[in-house]
């Protein structure tokens, strides 16, 4: 029980990671990126590969730049090229798969078991203290918390403020001189470096990656971000972001019961679709329940 306890901590923070990268791209920005799942195991490719060059510190920042990178081929092709943003990320998601494959030198499988890695340090050295156990939560809690920091910094400079309002109307941004396809570019590259970020954490947490890591993680994280804006009812950055930030443990919580109760594998993704479905109609059902009771009484108030 204990060890499912911190599994599920585990997931559940660095999964955040991509849910803030969502924050900014889908919530914020108002762009559903469909490159998600690509981004998140080119991430994962590219630590693995610096790390089992010696480079444990590197592979944090490569994962970020390639993550980088991809959200900069997203937002090109949806502002310069003309593209559809759906579009945009199902061109790039299929790029990615041979990408990741090619990064990991013609192969789907790359073993970290021998590789030193930013969690193996961290371990080391912590090792003769109580925290040994918790060394990998620490890690994922630092970044967890660096980037809920740089976000709630971030949207509030003036470049954070115009990719807020381009979200909320491109037409007037574009009225008041701001370059909407700039704001756009910036917002979807920071977005993919933290997905990217994620994906790097679980290679290194789980000591391997395979070209299907990433699978589904667009359809995990939306619905993390969504039941944390169910539970979010403070218009401050900062609230909105813890808020995703737990809608990430209850999403994975989910998930825990369900092995818990022995629920099959494949059953998962049933799971995930489920959820996303209802947190997405939530909002809307709200809203119809007060003219069904309307209609109701009416009905009720005809039939005497």
């Amino acid at each position: 029980m204990i060890s499912l306890v911190y599994t599920t901590l585990e997931l559940a923070l660095i999964g955040s990671l991509t849910v803030l990268g969502l924050y900014l791209s889908y919530l914020t920005l108002d762009v559903c990126d469909l490159s998600t799942d690509g981004c998140f195991t080119l991430g994962a490719c590219a630590a693995a590969v610096i790390a089992l060059r010696g480079h444990p510190y590197l592979a944090i920042a490569g994962a970020m730049i390639s993550g980088l990178l991809s959200g900069l081929t997203v937002s090109f092709l949806q502002t310069f090229c003309g593209i559809n943003s759906l579009l945009s990320g199902i061109i790039v998601n299929t790029a990615l798969y041979s990408v990741n494959i090619a990064i990991m030198g013609n192969s789907s499988l790359l073993n970290l078991n021998k590789a030193k890695t930013i969690y193996t340090i961290i371990k080391e050295i912590f090792q003769d203290t109580f925290l040994k156990g918790y060394s990998f939560l620490l890690i994922d809690f630092t970044f967890v918390l660096a980037v809920a920091c740089f976000l709630n910094w971030f949207l509030k400079t003036r470049i954070g403020l115009a990719v807020k309002a381009t979200g909320d109307n491109p037409f007037m941004v574009e009225a008041s001189s701001i370059d909407a396809r700039i704001t756009t570019i910036i917002a979807l590259s920071i977005s993919n470096s933290f997905t990217a970020l994620s994906g790097a954490l679980l290679a290194m947490s789980q000591k391997s990656v395979n070209i299907d890591i990433g699978n589904g993680m667009v359809t995990i994280a939306l619905a993390s971000l969504l039941i944390g804006k169910i539970l979010s009812r403070s218009r401050k950055t900062s609230v909105r972001l813890l808020c995703s930030v737990l809608g990430s443990l209850i999403f994975r919580s989910v998930y825990a019961l369900a092995l818990r109760f022995n629920m099959p594998a494949y059953m998962l993704k049933f799971v995930s679709a489920v959820i996303v479905a209802v947190t997405i109609s939530l909002p809307y059902l709200k809203r119809q329940i007060p003219m069904l009771q309307r209609k109701a009484m009416i009905r009720r108030g005809a039939s005497r």
